[in-house]
C-alpha cells in the first residue's frame, strides 16, 4: 500500500502526529521505568542497611550477654576463692602458698582490667570477650589446682593426724607402763629399804629416883630409863649402830642438851644416844638413860628412836 504524500514528496500532517505520540509514550515509559528502578534500588539499599544495623545490634547484644555471663562466672569464682582462703591454712609450705596466691592474684587483676575496659567501650569486641573468657578460664584452672592441692594436703594431714594419734596412744600406753613399773620399783625399793631398818619391840619409859629405883612421881625422878628389844632381822646390815633417842615433855619441849644428828638431809635434836654392835641376832634389854636436869611434870611423854636415817619407833607414855 502506498503512503500518501503531499506535493513536493513530504509526509502528510496526519502521519507526523502519530509518530510524535509514539515517541511521547516511549519517553513517558522510560521516565516511569527509571523512577521505578530508582525506587527499587533505594528500597533495597535501605533494607540492606537496616538488616546490617539489626545484625550489628544482635551481635552487640550477644557480646553483652557473653560479657554478663563471664562477669557472673568471675563473681562465682571469687566466692569459691574466698572459700579456698579459709582452707589455705592447710598449706604449710610458705613457698607453695606464695606461688599459688601470686598466680591467682595476677590472673584476677588481668580479668578485672579487661572487665573495666569492656564496660568503658560502647561497642564490644568479640576478640576482647574471647580474651576475657580465656583469662577467666585460667582463673578456673588455677582454682581447680588449688582445690586439688588442698585435697591432697588434707589427706596427708589426715594421715599424719591418724599416725600422731596412734603414736600418742602408744606413748600414753608406754608412759602408763613406765609409771606403773616405776611405782612398783619404788614400792619394792621402799620395801627393801624398810626391810633393812632395825626393828624395835617392847619399848618402855620408866622414871628412876636417885637410888636407881622406879619412881611413881615423875616430878621426883632424877633419871628416865628407856628400854627396848631389837629382834633378829636378816635384812638389816650388820655392824655398829648408833641409836638416837628423843623424849618430848607434855609441854612439847625436847629434853636434852641440844645435841643434834643428821636425818633426811637436816639436823634433828636428840635427848640421848647409844651405840651397839648388831650382828643380825636379837638384842634384848637395850637401855638408854637420860639424866634429868630440869624439873619434870606429870603428863604424856613422847619417845622416839632413830638409827641409820630411819625413825624406828614412836610411842607415848603417861607419867604421873
Amino acid at each position: 500500500m502506498n503512503t500518501p504524500t503531499t506535493p513536493g514528496g513530504s509526509r502528510s500532517p496526519q502521519n507526523n502526529n502519530g509518530e510524535t505520540k509514539r515517541n511521547l509514550l516511549i519517553a513517558c515509559a522510560a521516565v516511569i521505568l527509571s523512577i521505578l528502578v530508582g525506587w527499587l534500588v533505594f528500597t533495597a539499599v535501605r533494607a540492606s542497611k537496616r538488616a546490617e544495623a539489626a545484625q550489628i545490634q544482635m551481635e552487640q547484644l550477644q557480646l553483652d550477654m557473653a560479657q554478663s555471663q563471664l562477669e557472673s562466672d568471675y563473681a562465682l569464682l571469687n566466692e569459691e576463692f574466698a572459700q579456698f582462703e579459709n582452707s589455705r591454712r592447710f598449706i604449710m609450705d610458705d613457698s607453695v602458698k606464695r606461688e599459688l596466691n601470686d598466680k591467682y592474684e595476677a590472673a584476677r587483676v588481668q580479668v578485672e582490667k579487661l572487665q573495666q575496659e569492656l564496660k568503658n567501650q560502647k561497642h564490644k569486641s568479640a576478640a576482647e570477650i574471647a580474651k576475657l573468657k580465656d583469662e577467666i578460664g585460667t582463673l578456673r584452672a588455677l582454682l581447680r589446682h588449688y582445690v586439688e592441692e588442698i585435697d591432697r594436703l588434707n589427706k596427708e594431714n589426715e594421715a599424719l593426724r591418724s599416725e600422731n594419734k596412734e603414736i600418742k596412744e602408744r606413748n600414753s600406753r608406754l608412759s602408763s607402763q613406765v609409771t606403773e613399773t616405776t611405782r612398783r620399783n619404788e614400792v619394792l625399793s621402799e620395801r627393801m629399804t624398810l626391810a633393812e631398818k632395825l626393828n624395835v619391840t617392847g619399848l618402855n619409859l620408866t622414871p628412876l629416883n636417885k637410888k636407881g629405883k622406879n619412881e611413881k612421881k615423875v616430878s621426883k625422878a632424877t633419871q628416865l630409863k628407856v628400854t627396848f628389844t631389837i629382834p633378829q632381822n636378816n635384812s638389816t646390815p650388820v655392824g655398829e649402830k648408833t641409836i638416837y633417842m628423843r623424849i618430848m615433855s607434855p609441854s612439847g619441849q625436847l629434853l636434852g642438851t641440844g645435841a643434834t644428828f643428821a636425818f633426811e638431809g637436816g639436823q634433828v635434836g636428840y635427848t640421848a644416844r647409844k651405840t651397839i654392835e648388831y650382828a643380825g641376832e636379837e638384842i634384848g634389854g637395850v637401855t638408854i638413860f637420860y639424866d634429868v636436869n630440869t624439873p619434870l611434870i606429870a603428863g604424856d611423854y613422847q619417845v622416839e628412836l632413830f638409827a641409820d636415817n630411819f625413825r624406828l619407833i614412836s610411842r607415848s607414855f603417861t607419867l604421873k
